[in-house]
């Protein structure tokens, strides 16, 4: 993808807009145009894709069995946006899925201020969701098709524990090899890798006086509090996306991808890190997470900052599943060094991983050259795993399926920033840019 400017400021600055909370201001990055726009605008509304309705005005259930082979030219029945499938019964997008599952788990209630009136459209379904709504459930989605948190989670684990059950055939070997040392490279590179992670770490705890303090406030309905929870949360967002770049430069050979290649892996990988790092600060006693030491937040502290549950409950889900694994700093380093370097191609050692992610990096150009860059990290974890773990043999597919499980969790996220923009809260430029959001 070609990038105009310096889209990302890989030379950061140093938490320079701290002083003022991030609502403030427009974004100048916000004002560019980009082809990554979460909401697709050039796509023609099909007023005709409609679900039919019988004699009594209820639409027609679609009967089970497949869905019909999509031809790739299929409109949103709600919205006109171009549908990725069948969802509650209906042909619908990926925005117009994911607005009827939250407003159906959350009973929502949203009031018109056209009386109802309004024609969907990919523009109209971010200004009126009560027309939004009444479009779904026109168009046929049913609310008994939402599946509850509940059954989400199940069925995630259940899938995740048939795919770890499928990954320990490929990757286990027969018999047990024998356990080699680590390589005085390899063990070098370990050594510089938490280094470097306590360095980058370091900077923020010195930054930490410049956060916007937590508001002492509990009056859920007190605005200027709600915003400084806000600016609390963002601002510690964007000193964990510094620490992430002045990692990522810091890692051997990212500096001689093209530029183009470097802000395409961080853009897709941060999120991703980010949620790692939060992981490693889970405290399961008092079921919270810490930040720079001293700041701790529970479910409900993530909802008072404006987050939401469909967002916040998979996050302390992940957090506790890390948490089981015992990881230490260097299996940790190593993880993120990976992530960083997934360019959604095959790499030797990493079969049934890359396999659930080919093609999730597809702004990256030199794929040959970024998995060559992450091998010896592969290598490495490996090499590392079964010389701390020498009788657990699945550790190595655990881990790996674990950072399957945070593109799932990268999805949500996408979810939680449009949910954001429709409250309208601004983020920071740097977090607009990172994450693709442009007003």
């Amino acid at each position: 993808m070609k990038h105009e400017g310096n889209l990302l400021p890989l030379e950061l600055p140093h938490h320079a807009g701290f002083s003022s909370p991030p609502q403030k201001g427009p974004s100048s990055l916000a004002e560019k145009s980009s082809p990554l726009l979460m909401e697709p605008s050039n796509i023609k509304a099909d007023p005709a894709g409609d679900m039919p309705a019988n004699t009594e005005g209820q639409p027609v259930k679609r009967k089970k069995g497949p869905a019909p082979k999509m031809l790739g030219n299929e409109v949103c029945s709600v919205c006109g946006d171009k549908a990725s499938g069948f969802h509650y019964n209906v042909l619908s997008c990926e925005g117009c899925k994911g607005f009827f599952r939250r407003s159906v788990i959350k009973s929502a209630q949203y009031s018109c201020k056209n009386n109802g009136r309004c024609e969907m459209d990919m523009y109209m379904r971010r200004k009126c969701q009560q027309c939004r709504l009444r479009k779904c459930r026109e168009a046929g989605m049913l609310e008994q098709c939402v599946l509850s948190e509940e059954q989400i989670r199940v069925k995630k684990m259940k899938k995740n524990e048939e795919e770890t059950a499928r990954t320990s055939a490929v990757v286990t070997p027969t018999p047990v090899p024998e356990v080699v040392p680590l390589a005085p490279e390899q063990l070098e590179m370990i050594e510089k890798l938490v280094a470097m992670q306590k360095q980058c770490n370091k900077r923020s705890f010195i930054d930490r006086p410049k956060v916007t303090p937590w508001p002492q406030s509990q009056d859920p309905q007190n605005r200027e509090a709600r915003q400084q929870r806000f600016a609390h949360f963002t601002e510690l967002a964007i000193m964990s996306v510094q620490e992430i770049v002045d990692f990522a430069k810091q890692l051997p050979g990212f500096l001689e991808l093209t530029r183009e290649d470097q802000i395409a892996l961080l853009k897709t990988s941060t999120i991703e890190i980010m949620l790692l790092e939060t992981s490693r600060r889970y405290n399961p006693a008092i079921e919270s997470i810490t930040f720079l030491k001293d700041f701790s937040y529970n479910k409900e502290d993530f909802a008072k900052a404006g987050l939401q549950l469909e967002f916040i409950n998979p996050i302390f889900e992940f957090s506790k599943g890390m948490n089981d694994l015992h990881l230490d700093e260097a299996e940790y380093a190593l993880l993120i060094a990976i992530n960083i370097f997934s360019a959604g191609q095959r790499s030797s050692g990493m079969l049934v991983w890359n396999r659930a992610h080919m093609q999730d990096r597809p702004n990256v150009q030199d794929h040959e050259l970024v998995e060559r860059l992450q091998q010896p990290y592969v290598d490495a974890l490996r090499s590392y795993i079964m010389i701390k773990r020498p009788n657990d043999h699945l550790m190595f597919p655990r881990m790996l399926m674990k950072l399957v499980s945070l593109r799932t969790l990268s999805s949500v996220h996408s979810e939680q920033v449009f949910a954001l923009r429709l409250q309208d809260k601004k983020l920071p430029p740097l977090l607009s840019e990172i994450w693709d959001v442009h007003e």
